[in-house]
Parts: C-alpha cells; sequence; structure tokens
C-alpha cells in the first residue's frame, strides 16, 4: 500500500509537473494477480484495484491499516470494468459484469476478488473510507444505477451519470460511488467546474483507446493545473480543487467521494469568469 500525504493549496501553486503526478496521480492500479492500493490521507480514502488471473486475491488490512482485517473500522465500494468478476464477503458470494458495482461494510473480516473466466479476467477497481456502523453488503447492475443525462452534443458535453452507491440507492456511512459515460463526440466533464469543500474525490479514467488521453483540470478556481491522463490511471482530487476534465476523445470514469457531507449535490459552482 502506497501512502499519499495532504497537501496545502498555496504550497500546490509552486509545484512542477513531476510533483503534480507524483502526488495526485495514480498510473498502475491494475496489475495481474495482485491488489494495488494506494492510502491517501484526504479523507483517509483508500483507492484500490485489482485484476486476479487464475489466483484468488485477498483483500488484506496492510500494516498502514493497524488493524486486525481490512474492514475493520472501514467500507469499500467495488466496481468491475473487466470480465466477471465473483467477490466473496465472509462466506456470501456475488457475481460482477462489467460496470456492476458492489458494496461490503464495516465488519466482513475476509473478502476475496477472483475472475470467473481466467481468459477474460475480472478488472476490479475499489474505493474505501471510513466507517461508524455496519450496513448489509448489496450488489447494483449497472441497469439498476440511477442515471441522470446531462449536457449536450453542442457544448461536448453529452453524458449520462450513473449513481450507485448514494443517499437514494445503497446505503453506506460516507462512501459515494458511481460512473459517467460520455457520448460519442462529447469530451467533456464537469464544465462549469465546482468544488465541495466537505468532501474529496478519487476519479479513475476508462474506456479511452491506448493513443487517447485525458487533460484532468485541478487546483483552485483562480490557480488551475492539469494533468495528463492515460486509460485505467487515477486521480485524487482534493476537497478545495476542482475536477474537470477534456479527452481527445470520448471517455468513461469512476467517481467516489468521501467526507463531511453525503449529500450529493453539495457543491460550490464556480462561474467560468472566475476560472483561471
Amino acid at each position: 500500500m502506497e501512502i499519499r500525504h495532504t497537501t496545502n493549496p498555496a504550497d500546490f501553486k509552486t509545484f512542477t509537473t513531476e510533483r503534480l503526478r507524483n502526488d495526485f496521480l495514480i498510473e498502475n492500479l491494475f496489475q495481474e494477480e495482485r491488489i494495488s492500493m494506494v492510502y491517501t490521507h484526504y479523507d483517509r480514502m483508500v483507492i484500490g484495484g485489482a485484476v486476479p488471473v487464475k489466483e484468488t486475491l485477498e483483500l488484506e488490512a496492510a500494516e498502514t491499516l493497524k488493524t486486525e482485517y481490512f474492514l475493520e473500522r472501514r467500507e469499500v465500494g467495488f466496481l468491475n470494468i473487466g470480465g466477471d468478476a465473483v467477490i466473496t464477503a465472509d462466506g456470501e458470494s456475488f457475481e460482477l459484469g462489467r460496470l456492476d458495482a458492489l458494496y461490503v461494510g464495516k465488519g466482513n473480516k475476509k473478502v476475496t476478488i477472483a475472475s470467473k473466466d481466467s481468459s477474460n479476467p475480472a478488472r476490479v477497481y475499489f474505493c474505501s473510507a471510513l466507517a461508524h456502523k455496519e450496513i448489509p453488503s448489496r450488489k447494483i447492475s449497472i441497469k439498476e444505477a440511477n442515471p441522470n443525462h446531462l449536457g449536450s452534443l453542442e457544448t461536448s458535453n453529452e453524458r449520462i451519470l450513473n449513481q450507485y452507491i448514494h443517499a437514494d440507492g445503497i446505503q453506506s456511512c460516507q462512501l459515494m460511488m458511481g460512473v459517467t459515460q460520455l457520448k460519442t463526440g462529447s469530451v467533456w466533464n464537469t464544465m462549469p467546474a465546482h468544488i465541495h469543500d466537505r468532501r474529496m474525490e478519487a476519479y479513475l479514467y476508462f474506456d479511452l483507446k491506448e493513443d487517447a488521453r485525458v487533460f484532468h483540470m485541478m487546483g483552485e478556481p483562480s490557480e488551475t493545473r492539469h494533468l495528463v491522463v492515460s486509460n485505467e490511471q487515477g486521480v485524487i482530487s482534493p476537497s478545495w480543487s476542482i475536477h474537470s476534465g477534456a479527452g481527445t476523445s470520448n471517455y468513461s470514469f469512476i467517481w467516489a467521494m468521501a467526507g463531511e457531507n453525503y449529500t450529493f449535490k453539495d457543491m460550490d459552482m464556480v462561474p467560468m469568469n472566475e476560472l483561471k
């Protein structure tokens, strides 16, 4: 488990490209036959990826957590972007197709991740936040997610925002999670921009071709910077930062939030004339 510390926005203004990428970009989450994790001090979120091929991988408590098992004081949301996955939580098994999600709550001692077919392995992304009570595990398919149709082709941002873990869907202590899919011909997400000072956010960009890129915009509205992001790379987004993106083609991304406020629409909009 890699550890990433928080950054003061005043110091952020001085960062080089290399420092930006080292602190906020997650480049190698998906590696065969292993679980990779990043522990960020922004709201103590753990961001991870797993690619089981022939092996069954167990989600274990790293030395970082100082707990007997991973979910002793945590909850986790899984979302599969590969072949069919089988996730087992304390003996209860769930099959996840592509873009299906699973919430597993605090108190589950043994969680494993496997692929149903080793010739088409699962690629499981997950985010974990601190939890204060036990909530039953629950699967939700992409067809059951709450779709929000946003933007338009005229403004290059026609997209569907699918909500999975949120106040009106799968319940959690503080974790929220979903997938946004841009339509063909659209490249912008979350523009006009906003911040939510009470929550951090983590992004995973996927469904990008090998030579395509997303320019992820971040920073305070008056001090924006960007990260150039490839397929299946993640970004840690601080609560004081905008989190918009524009791609060289359309793409999808998983968003996950944790923090003080559980209200999805709690955000502070940034007028276009204030962006610099």
